[in-house]
């Protein structure tokens, strides 16, 4: 198998996302304005693997090749044709800025990071249409639900589904220029996104099933066309209020929030909230949590139309 060049370097951003934004439980995405970087050199030194982290989860993660980033770049090197580490060496660092365990797409981001680095080294530094898409299939694959993924991939608001479970498709949305995020992330509280599917009913009433697709197409309408949709079109049924329990303090939020006419949603598998809304209401919302105390960070990230990016290197 080929190797990789010594002295290559690859650097990478990836955006953060929100995923279900009420109805479209698993398949509607929202890039985020907030980015983790990554590097990744070609070292000259066979079987070396140096791992630099910083920011987000830097004291916690493994600083060797468990790291997700790292094996999810040796899945892409391996898909093109690439022995790990077979006659070189690489250098990865990683600059993490999405708030982990919190439902804003951190482990998305991760393996589409690891993947676009792999990807990238073998193209010399270069990502094409194509690239993206087999990133976006073998992300969406590793994450059983490729609604972060997709959005961390493409950017913007995405819509994605998988017609088996080696296939994901997805369809880029134009979202509706007056149409802005206010992410609620509470400070002091993380949760596993294991935990918060563990709680959801493996069935659900006909009813709510039939409520959810109506919402869901309405949300698309929404989000595309008539943003004034929005409160209407956020409503869910299938796993918001079965996860109460385990984000109390998130739903709370959610609730004040829509009681006052705004679009508040559970952001992924929370805790985080996230808020809908326009650009002439962003500032209200952003004054009402802020009133509510100092156990909210609030951000107002907007949305990057690109989700992958190569870099250029100084």
């Amino acid at each position: 198998m080929a190797g990789l060049r010594p002295g290559l370097r690859v650097e990478i951003c990836v955006p953060a996302s929100s995923a279900n934004l009420g109805p479209g439980f698993d398949t509607v995405g929202l890039a985020l304005g907030v980015l983790d970087r990554y590097a990744a050199e070609v070292l000259p030194e066979p079987g070396r693997l140096d791992l630099v982290l910083a920011g987000e989860g830097a004291d916690t993660l493994p600083a060797d090749e468990t790291h997700l980033v790292a094996r999810r770049l040796q899945e892409a090197l391996r898909a093109s044709g690439v022995g790990w580490l077979d006659g070189y060496g690489l250098r990865l660092e990683c600059h993490n800025t999405i708030p982990m365990s919190a439902g804003l797409g951190s482990s998305a981001a991760a393996i589409v990071a690891g993947l676009g680095l792999g990807f990238a080294l073998v193209r010399e530094g270069e990502l094409t249409e194509a690239d993206l898409g087999l990133v976006n299939t073998h992300a969406g694959i590793a994450e059983g639900h490729p609604d972060n993924s997709s959005a961390s991939v493409y950017g913007g608001l995405t819509v994605s589904w998988m017609p088996s479970l080696q296939v994901v498709r997805t369809a880029r949305l134009e979202l509706h220029p007056d149409v802005v995020p206010v992410v609620l992330v509470p400070k002091g509280e993380r949760l596993d996104t294991a935990v918060a599917r563990s709680v959801l009913a493996p069935q659900v009433p006909r009813a709510d099933a039939v409520a959810q697709a109506g919402r869901a197409a309405l949300l698309v309408h929404a989000l595309t066309s008539d943003p004034a949709m929005l409160l209407d079109a956020t409503e869910d049924r299938l796993h918001q209020e079965q996860r109460r329990e385990v984000y109390p303090v998130t739903m709370a939020a959610v609730d004040m929030l829509r009681t006052r006419g705004h679009a508040a949603v559970v952001s992924g598998a929370g805790p985080t909230a996230l808020c809908l809304t326009t650009r002439d209401l962003r500032d209200v919302v952003v004054e009402e949590v802020r009133a509510w105390g100092k156990d909210w960070k609030v951000l107002t990230p907007g949305v990057p139309d690109l989700g992958l990016q190569i870099l250029p290197i100084d």
